[in-house]
C-alpha cells in the first residue's frame, strides 16, 4: 500500500456538488492499493500514520503526532498512486488492486485509525468522481510503501 500524507490545517471532499467529507486540522491521506497488499500493510500504515511526528510542539519543532493534537483524517481512495510510467504515455494502472481487494483493505485502513484514536475519520467515496480540495500546512507532505518497511 502507498499512502501520501499531507499535513493540512482543512480538507474537504465534494462528490456530484455535495460536500461528503470535511476536516480541520490533520490529514489527508490518500491512499494506493495494490494487489500484493495484506492486512499486515493495513496495520503497519494505520500505526506509522496515527504516530508520525509531523506537527511542531511549543518550539516549533515537528515532535508531536496526530494523536497528540487530537487531529482528524480525510481518508480518500486513490488507485493511480500504483501507476508504472515505464513505458509510453499512457500510465499502467496492472499493479493497483482490483475493488474486490482494495475496497477490504481501505476499509480496514479507515476502521484502524478510528480504533487508534482517531476521533474524527472523514471519506470519500471508492471508485466516486471525487474533488478534494485542501489548505496544506506548511507544505508538508509525506509519501509512504508498506513494501519499503524493511
Amino acid at each position: 500500500m502507498k499512502l501520501v500524507i499531507q499535513r493540512v490545517s482543512e480538507a474537504s471532499v465534494t462528490i456530484d456538488g455535495t460536500i461528503h467529507g470535511a476536516i480541520g486540522k490533520g490529514f489527508l491521506v490518500l491512499v494506493g492499493v495494490e494487489s500484493a497488499d495484506t492486512k499486515d500493510d493495513v496495520g503497519w500504515l494505520v500505526q506509522k500514520t496515527v504516530n508520525m511526528r509531523i506537527f511542531s510542539d511549543d518550539e516549533g519543532k515537528m515532535n508531536l503526532s496526530l494523536i497528540d493534537i487530537a487531529g482528524e483524517l480525510l481518508v480518500i481512495s486513490q488507485f493511480t498512486l500504483h501507476a508504472s510510467t515505464k513505458k509510453g504515455n499512457r500510465p499502467s494502472f496492472i499493479q493497483a488492486a482490483r475493488p474486490e481487494t482494495a475496497i477490504p483493505l481501505y476499509e480496514s485502513f479507515v476502521a484502524g485509525c478510528k480504533l487508534a484514536g482517531i476521533s474524527k475519520v472523514e471519506t470519500g467515496i471508492f471508485g466516486a468522481d471525487m474533488k478534494v480540495a485542501l489548505v496544506n500546512d506548511g507544505p508538508v507532505t509525506i509519501i509512504i510503501d508498506s513494501k519499503q518497511r524493511e
